[in-house]
C-alpha cells in the first residue's frame, strides 16, 4: 500500500513536470474549449468573407502598430489571440476563397481537407520514414498509386507528395540529371560532356529558371521553346531546339510539356513531345499542376492524351482538387531512379526503403501528412464527385464565355480547362486600368496577363463555390465602358 502511493506520487510528480494544464498544453477540457471556439469563429468569418470584399480592407499602418505590441513578455490568453488571428487575416488577405475570386487557380479548399489540416496537426507524424509513420506513409503511398492509375501509368508507378509544383518539377529535373548520366549524383553538372539542357515552353511557368538554378545547371540550360501561335510548344519549334544544341556539343536531358499553362490554360502537344524525347531519348515530363485534375472527368480525360507516355508527372492537389495549399505530387514510372537520385543512409533514421522511405524518395526530409488532404477529400467525393466539380467549371467558364461574347468582348484563348483571356470592346480602356478598377470595387478577383505578346484579362473558374450569379456579377463589373466610368465617379 505504501509502495502503490509512492507510485502514485512520483506519478503525480511527473505528470506535473509534463507541461499538462499549462498555456502550451492546456488540459483536455480547454483543449475541446479552444476548439469548439475555433470552429464557430471560423464559419462565422468563412461565411462574412462569401459576403464581403474579395480585396483587403485592413487599415496596415494600425495593423502594424497592433503587431508591435506582441512583444512576447506577457502572455495573452488563447480565446483572444485566436479571435485577433482571425480578424487579421478576415480583412487583410485577398480571399482565393471567395466565391468571386477568378484569379489563380487556388480555389476555396474541401473541407475534408480542411480536417485532415487538424487531425495531421494533433498527430503531428514525421513523414521521413515507414517505420515512425507506417500508416501515413502508407495511406499516401496509396493515393499516389490511385492517382497514377487515374493517369494512365503503369502498376509499378510511384511517387511522393511535395510542397507544390514547383518541388515536383525540381524532381523530374533531378531525375532526368540522373538517369542521364548516374555521375551526376556525385560530380553535378561536371559530369556531362557539354551543357544540359532541357526544354519547356515559353507560356510555362518560368519556376523553371529558378529549378534550373536551384539543381546547380544554371538558368541558360532551359530551351524557352516558341509557341504555335495559340499558346502551345510548337513540335517543330522544339525539334529544331534539340537538333540545334546536339551539334553544337550541348547535352539535350529531358522535355518538360506543360498541361495547363499559367496565363491561358493550354495544353502542349503531348503526345508530339513524347515523340521527340522518344527519338532523342530524353527524359519526358509533364507539368499537369492544375491540369492534371481532368482525369477525375471521363468525359474530360482524352484532353489529356498523351500524359500516359510521361517518364514523369506533377499534378498540385492544391489547384483544381481544391485541398489546403502546399500539396503538390510527383509521380513517375521510373521508381527506381526516384531512388537513385535521392538515396541517403545515416544511422539514426530506424529505417532505409528505397521504395517507401520520403526521405530517401523526395527532396524533403522532415515532412508534414500532406497526402492526408486529398486522401480524405477523394475518399469523401470519389472520382465522380471530382469529375462533377471539374466539369461544373467548365460550365461556368463557358456561361462566363458567353455572356462576355455577346457583350462584345474578344476571347483570346481556346483552352479546355477553366480559365479565359479576354479582350474588352473599344470604350472600355485599357486591361490594367480595367483589372485596377475591377479589383477595386472589391466585387470580384481577376488578373492582367499577356498572352502570345498580348495583354489579356485572365479569369479563372476553378472554386468550388463560385456559382452562376458569381459569374453573373463578374460580367457586371468588367462591362462598364470609360464613359460610364466617368458617370459614376465625376
Amino acid at each position: 500500500m505504501a509502495h502503490q502511493r509512492k507510485v502514485s506520487q512520483q506519478t503525480r510528480k511527473c505528470r506535473k513536470a509534463s507541461g499538462r494544464g499549462s498555456r502550451l498544453f492546456p488540459e483536455p477540457a480547454e483543449r475541446v474549449r479552444f476548439d469548439d471556439l475555433l470552429t464557430r469563429k471560423l464559419v462565422r468569418a468563412n461565411e462574412r468573407v462569401a459576403e464581403g470584399p474579395v480585396r483587403p480592407t485592413l487599415n496596415f499602418d494600425s495593423f502594424r502598430s497592433e503587431l508591435l505590441d506582441f512583444d512576447f513578455e506577457t502572455p495573452r490568453p488563447l480565446d483572444e489571440l485566436l479571435s485577433w488571428t482571425i480578424d487579421q487575416m478576415e480583412r487583410g488577405l485577398v480571399h482565393i476563397t471567395h466565391p468571386r475570386y477568378f484569379g489563380l487557380f487556388n480555389p476555396a479548399p474541401t473541407f475534408p481537407a480542411q480536417c485532415a489540416d487538424r487531425i495531421a496537426g494533433a498527430f503531428n507524424p514525421q513523414l521521413a520514414t515507414s517505420a515512425t509513420s507506417p500508416v501515413a506513409v502508407e495511406i499516401e503511398a496509396h493515393v499516389i498509386r490511385s492517382v497514377a492509375r487515374r493517369a494512365g501509368f503503369p502498376p509499378e508507378a510511384a511517387g511522393h507528395f511535395t510542397s507544390g509544383g514547383s518541388e515536383a518539377n525540381y524532381t523530374a529535373l533531378v531525375c532526368a540529371l540522373t538517369r542521364a548520366n548516374p555521375e551526376f549524383a556525385t560530380e553535378g553538372a561536371r559530369a556531362f560532356d557539354g551543357p544540359p539542357m532541357f526544354y519547356v515552353s515559353r507560356e510555362s511557368h518560368l519556376a523553371w529558371l529558378k529549378i534550373a538554378h536551384q539543381a546547380g545547371i544554371g538558368r541558360s540550360s532551359v530551351r524557352l521553346v516558341a509557341t504555335d501561335g495559340f499558346g502551345r510548344m510548337d513540335q517543330n519549334a522544339l525539334t529544331d531546339a534539340v537538333g540545334d544544341d546536339l551539334a553544337i556539343g550541348r547535352v539535350p536531358i529531358m522535355i518538360a510539356a506543360t498541361a495547363g499553362t499559367t496565363n491561358a490554360g493550354m495544353i502542349d502537344p503531348l503526345w508530339a513531345c513524347a515523340e521527340v524525347a522518344r527519338s532523342n531519348n530524353l527524359w519526358y515530363h509533364v507539368d499537369a499542376a492544375w491540369g492534371g485534375a481532368l482525369i477525375a472527368s471521363d468525359r474530360l480525360r482524352h484532353v489529356l492524351a498523351g500524359i500516359e507516355r510521361a517518364d514523369s508527372v506533377t499534378i498540385d492537389a492544391h489547384k483544381w482538387f481544391a485541398t489546403t495549399m502546399g500539396c503538390g505530387m510527383f509521380i513517375t514510372r521510373h521508381p527506381h531512379v526516384l531512388s537513385s537520385a535521392f538515396q541517403v543512409s545515416t544511422s539514426f533514421m530506424p529505417s532505409n526503403i528505397p521504395s517507401l522511405d520520403p526521405y530517401v524518395t523526395s527532396v524533403q526530409w522532415s515532412r508534414r501528412f500532406l497526402g492526408l488532404r486529398m486522401f480524405l477529400s477523394l475518399a469523401a467525393a470519389g472520382w465522380n464527385g471530382y469529375a462533377e466539380h471539374i466539369e461544373r467549371s467548365i460550365r461556368l467558364t463557358e456561361l462566363l464565355e458567353a455572356e462576355l461574347v455577346e457583350r462584345g468582348w474578344t476571347i483570346a484563348n481556346s483552352s479546355s480547362l477553366g480559365v479565359l483571356c479576354i479582350k474588352p470592346p473599344p470604350g472600355f480602356g485599357d486591361v490594367r486600368s480595367i483589372v485596377r478598377r475591377v479589383l477595386a470595387s472589391g466585387r470580384a478577383w481577376v488578373a492582367a496577363a499577356s498572352f502570345e505578346g498580348n495583354d489579356i484579362i485572365r479569369a479563372c473558374v476553378t472554386n468550388g463555390e463560385t456559382t452562376e450569379d458569381d459569374v453573373l456579377e463578374l460580367v457586371d463589373t468588367l462591362h462598364v465602358p470609360d464613359e460610364m466610368e466617368v458617370c459614376l465617379h465625376p
